[in-house]
């Protein structure tokens, strides 16, 4: 049985996708981007304005389930240029409490949905 997550407080998919699914006591998300949720606009001023609003989108999105970054399995960053790699790191690192980070993967991509800079998906366990 699988349960579908979409919250309000997350922009809208811009796809046939659901925001995250829910199997067992695992969470899947679909990757976020920086879009805002009440204005459907990018949030693209920087990279670390960026990183920041994708990680605020996946924090909601991780309430929405009952769980939270402390839950998280994996997390997969799609960056456009490696270049951004440091400031990303550091925004992605300070939404863990702890250094429990979970494993993680990060690759460099031709292009993102919307030319955005950072997309980040993960698998997080629910309690």
């Amino acid at each position: 049985m699988k349960k579908i997550i979409n919250t309000p407080k997350v922009a809208k998919p811009i796809g046939p996708y659901s925001q995250g699914v829910v199997v067992g006591n695992m969470l899947f998300t679909s990757g976020q981007i920086a879009l805002d949720a009440v204005t459907g606009n990018l949030v693209m001023e920087d990279v670390r304005t960026e990183t920041h609003k994708v990680m605020s989108n996946l924090k909601e999105l991780l309430a929405a389930a009952d769980t939270d970054f402390g839950n998280t399995v994996k997390t997969s960053i799609f960056l456009k240029s490696l270049d951004d790699f440091p400031t990303v790191n550091e925004v992605y690192a300070s939404y863990f409490s702890n250094t429990n980070f979970p494993a993680r993967d990060t690759v460099q991509v031709a292009k993102l949905p919307l030319d955005v800079n950072v997309e980040i998906s993960m698998i997080v366990e629910i309690f």
